[in-house]
């Protein structure tokens, strides 16, 4: 079996595979078009977010039996067509939960207590210390909004911290002994963080809007690690000026171009946009939440061994 590999992973990805008795063969950087002229020759695809898997790319793809995408999403997939096609699609959410677990757990304590202002203001010269008076954790009630691998791991990140951890998901009996899983009416009436852990579906695009925060019965501090188009920005940033939400962390954007690597085609920055990137009760980061050494190696064997387990085994 013949794998293109259209993205750079860890070299472990390709070495296992050729191990394993796999033909691999690299292409980064042709653009699709090009792609799409040679992607029948291949039975496999290794892809991150490079470009769309599209319903024609899907049809040039005559002899296609698998799609590995190295993260966790497969929104960049035509899933259901693909499926139709009869071509298994393997993701790897095992292996950067951990890292954004650990990364959503950075982003609220330091937007509870300033970390991002107070850095700001001491490198400029400027010492204040009621001005940066933070809260804490303990005692609060933290809601995630979807409870899968994601979901699962900032839980996880949670025990000890003295908080109450409650969890909503359209699926029942996924809560466990990290989060009590509450209906939607408990869970707005409780909640005082709101993580989002949920992945890019037509039912979660533009899922934070204004009624969706004013839905809630506390103001709340708001953190997404999951996708940025799920939050309608303009209305987050009413949000945070009316104090309804506290603070915002975002490691995504709505901005985001599809394949993550980039945020604008460029032009003008979006008003509100401009006003994240201003205000000091919100902290950016650039979709790293799962992008650390150790998610690197995790995600590339979680591929490789799924690939095993459905083609050798």
């Amino acid at each position: 079996m013949k794998i293109l590999h259209v993205d750079t992973n860890h070299p472990l990805l390709k070495e296992q595979l050729e191990d394993m008795g796999f033909i691999n063969e690299e292409d980064y950087t042709s653009g699709k078009a090009e792609v799409m002229k040679k992607i029948s020759q291949y039975d496999g695809l290794i892809i991150r977010s490079r470009f769309p898997v599209d319903r024609a790319f899907l049809d040039a793809a005559t002899q296609l039996k698998f799609i590995g995408r190295v993260g966790a999403g497969l929104e960049n997939i035509d899933i259901e067509y693909a499926r139709q096609l009869g071509v298994t699609l393997i993701n790897a959410p095992e292996g950067n939960r951990n890292a954004v677990g650990e990364h959503a757990l950075g982003m609220l304590l330091a937007l509870m207590n300033n970390f991002a202002k107070a850095h700001r203001e001491v490198s400029k010269g400027t010492w204040l210390r009621e001005e940066n008076r933070g809260f804490e954790l303990e005692g609060k009630v933290v809601g995630l909004y979807g409870y899968g691998n994601m979901g699962k791991a900032f839980a996880r990140k949670l025990r000890g911290m003295d908080v109450e951890v409650i969890c909503y998901d359209i699926e029942g009996g996924v809560g466990d002994e990290n989060a009590r899983q509450v209906g939607i009416l408990e869970f707005q009436r409780n909640a005082e963080v709101v993580s989002l852990h949920t992945p890019q579906t037509p039912q979660t695009l533009g899922l934070v809007n204004r009624d969706f925060i004013e839905s809630f019965a506390n103001p709340f501090w708001f953190i997404n690690t999951a996708r940025g188009k799920s939050v309608v920005t303009a209305d987050l940033v009413e949000a945070l000026k009316t104090g309804k939400v506290l603070g915002a962390a975002l490691d995504v954007l709505e901005y985001e171009k599809a394949s993550f690597e980039q945020l604008f085609d460029g032009g003008e920055v979006p008003e509100a946009f401009d006003y994240l990137l201003h205000a000091d009760n919100v902290l950016l980061t650039p979709h790293i939440a799962g992008w650390t050494a150790e998610s690197k190696q995790k995600l590339a064997q979680t591929i490789v061994d799924k690939i095993e387990a459905a083609f050798l085994k």
